[in-house]
């Protein structure tokens, strides 16, 4: 988040990128939980850094982190319903996934019912820490950014 709204988008998206492709070296989920988290990530810095673009305001970088963070949200339903459960279910039955939200929830029934109600709050609470983390930080350094900008 700090490197998209210190240098843009695509500087956030590429650290998503490094970080992501070194975490594959150790990654115990053969590269989907990789994936997923360069997915998510991509969709919280994109529009953090985006809507913080060319401007000083620390407002719209608190926008943009909101933004980044709902859309975080979105797009994790999109990528675990289509990717990163599918792929899980060829080592775990979708049955015994979903039997585990309902220890927790008995009320849920179904793999949307479970993205819904847990993932897509718990990934959103992430991103929103992702950003309280990273605007205050972003504050303290924006003056430093600003100038070696303003240099080149």
């Amino acid at each position: 988040v700090l490197a998209a709204l210190t240098m843009g988008s695509v500087s956030g998206v590429a650290v998503c990128l490094v970080k992501n492709l070194a975490g594959l070296f150790t990654s115990m989920t053969g590269g989907v939980g990789e994936l997923s988290n360069f997915l998510l990530s991509a969709s919280l810095v994109l529009p953090a850094g985006f809507i913080a673009k060319h401007t000083s305001k620390l407002s719209r970088a608190i926008i943009g982190c909101a933004v980044g963070a709902a859309a975080m949200s979105l797009i994790s339903f999109v990528t675990n319903y289509f990717i990163v459960y599918p792929i899980y279910t060829a080592i775990m039955p979708m049955d015994v996934i979903i039997g585990m939200y309902k220890a927790i929830n008995p009320n849920v029934n179904s793999l949307a019912e479970c993205l819904v109600m847990f993932n897509m709050p718990f990934t959103f609470v992430k991103g929103a820490i992702a950003a309280a983390i990273s605007v205050p930080l972003y504050k303290r350094l924006r003056p430093i950014f600003n100038s070696v900008c303003s240099e080149e």
